[in-house]
């Protein structure tokens, strides 16, 4: 079995490394770096070249780092995922008031889910994007307000989770459940083995 650096602190991406058994090792940004300056918005950015650039940027990142740390070379992968209804993209709420307005206009409406994925073999890197579409059904004002007090909308794009209780009003999904979670299986898989890791 082969070694995957994983650039990323979502549990989430872990938790899917482990459901189809790739053996992996964070490499977080260190205190020097500004990971999310990675993140910022250029004005009149579709989300898809959004997403795509951030995740390059974020590989690019992640590979100097591992350079830099003297750690065993193996293959490193990163991803980022974005919300976005029509041209307007959802990032991660800073309070209370932004979760909300987010998850009020979520409710009733179908919105993208896009997850793009990048991995570096040491020689070269390799990139997928994964698009789905989400249907919420009318989420209820005492709804939202519950789900922003047990503090699940934050450090979340589009200020929800597929896996947490708001499920409960996702009518229907078109595309990657473990696209919408935040690491496309599929798409992670074909990158990897492309790589030579073994799983």
């Amino acid at each position: 079995m082969s070694l995957v650096y994983l650039a990323s602190q979502s549990p989430r991406r872990r938790q899917l490394l482990e459901q189809i058994g790739v053996a992996h090792s964070l490499l977080l940004p260190g205190p020097d770096e500004d990971a999310e300056a990675l993140e910022a918005e250029r004005a009149g950015e579709a989300p898809v070249d959004y997403v795509r650039r951030v995740t390059r940027a974020k590989l690019r990142a992640a590979v100097l780092r591992l350079a830099a740390s003297g750690r065993p070379k193996a293959p490193v992968l990163c991803a980022d995922t974005t919300v976005a209804i029509g041209q307007r993209i959802l990032g991660k709420p800073q309070d209370a008031a932004q979760a909300r307005e987010m998850l009020q206009r979520l409710s009733g409406r179908t919105h993208r889910v896009m997850t793009a994925v990048g991995v570096h073999d040491g020689r070269r890197a390799r990139y997928a994007l994964s698009d789905s579409k989400v249907r919420f059904a009318r989420i209820p004002a005492a709804e939202i307000e519950r789900y922003i007090a047990g503090g699940e909308p934050f450090g979340k794009a589009g200020a929800y989770a597929i896996q947490s209780g708001i499920a409960a009003f996702i009518e229907r999904i078109e595309g990657s459940y473990s696209g919408i979670m935040g690491l496309p299986l599929f798409e992670t898989a074909q990158l990897l083995r492309h790589a030579g890791v073994r799983f």
